[in-house]
């Protein structure tokens, strides 16, 4: 019989670090919840790409943007911001997606039941 749960949001499972940025995860109630932190500056390209080793990102990902600005570009020209208090669904592969960072603020945001996926990547 499932259980009502509580967790602390600083209480993680998994963080995994990369060049200018981490992600963190964490589950509760077979909800996976993740946690974005990406510094001024960041670019999927540079970032990610030498790691995964595809040519634009290909996870999905649906996110509460807590702070700062990301822009996300689709492999097929689509483009599209968003900041603060936006919800984002990005949609998984192909076509897949480059993303980077606007402005000079950290851009933080949580991401929810996608992020297991992407985290599990070869690194």
């Amino acid at each position: 019989m499932a259980k009502m749960q509580k967790r602390s949001l600083d209480s993680t499972d998994e963080t995994k670090t990369f060049l200018k940025g981490y992600h963190s995860i964490r589950q509760i109630g077979g909800t996976t919840i993740g946690v974005f932190y990406l510094e001024p500056g960041w670019t999927w390209e540079n970032c990610i790409k030498p790691i995964v080793k595809t040519e634009s990102c290909q996870a999905s990902h649906t996110q509460y943007v807590l702070s700062g600005r990301i822009r996300f570009k689709m492999d097929d020209g689509k483009e599209e911001e968003y900041g603060p208090g936006d919800l984002a669904y990005i949609p998984p592969g192909p076509p897949g997606h480059n993303a980077w960072v606007v402005g000079n603020e950290p851009f933080k945001a949580m991401e929810f039941g996608t992020l297991d996926v992407f985290h599990s990547m070869s690194w």
